[in-house]
Formats: C-alpha cells, structure tokens, sequence
C-alpha cells in the first residue's frame, strides 16, 4: 500500500496549488505538522478509488524545476477528471490506447508544471 508521494514546486507557489489540487480536483488539503509546516507546502489527500486514501505531499524546494518525465499516477474517473481538468484551464493530453492496452489515460500538468498522470478505474 502506498502512504504518499511527494513532489516538488516553488517558493511562494501554495495558493496556486490549493487552486489546482483542491479548487480543480477536490483533493482535501491535510494539515502538516508544525514542525514541517514552517518549511511551507502543502499536503493532500487523494481519495482511493476502491481502496484506501493516499496523499499528495507538495514541498518547496529553492533550486526548483518541474518534473517533466517523472510523475505519479492517480486512478480516477477518467472522463469526469478530463472534463474537469479542462474547463478549469488545463491541457488534457490523451495518451495512445495501444501504449498501455485497455487502459484510458491522460496527461496534464499542475499550476507549476508538474507533469501529473490520471487513469481510467
């Protein structure tokens, strides 16, 4: 079972975040403790999809650049999420069914270029 995963985003960059992660995807922010908290991100929590939650830890980093090959993946209601990620403003980047046979997907990135994977349930 996976507990979190953590990404990386710039100094400044949680209100933007919140936008994104709550706002668009209706993640739960999670409160960080307060010895963590001083170091800013953000932290939420990823509803599972038939199985437990997970999180999504965002921790700020000084030198930062976003991931561009490296992502996680979120199982979701594919169609639902595209349609949301899209009227919300983001790219919604459809990858090739033959790539991963049976399995719908997506790409899209965060507020600060993350790229993020979503996958049909």
């Amino acid at each position: 079972m996976l507990h979190h995963v953590q990404i990386a985003a710039p100094t400044g960059s949680e209100d933007r975040l919140r936008a994104f992660y709550t706002g668009v995807l209706g993640w739960p922010e999670l409160p960080k403790p307060p010895q963590l908290a001083v170091r800013g991100g953000c932290w939420f929590r990823v509803p599972g999809r038939g199985g437990p939650d997970a999180e999504l830890h965002v921790g700020i980093e000084a030198d930062f650049r976003p991931a561009r090959k490296a992502h996680p993946a979120f199982v979701v209601n594919i169609d639902v999420t595209a349609a949301v990620v899209e009227t919300a403003g983001y790219p919604v980047r459809w990858a090739d069914t033959a790539e991963i046979p049976g399995r719908r997907r997506f790409h899209t990135d965060d507020p600060v270029g993350n790229r993020l994977e979503f996958l049909e349930e």
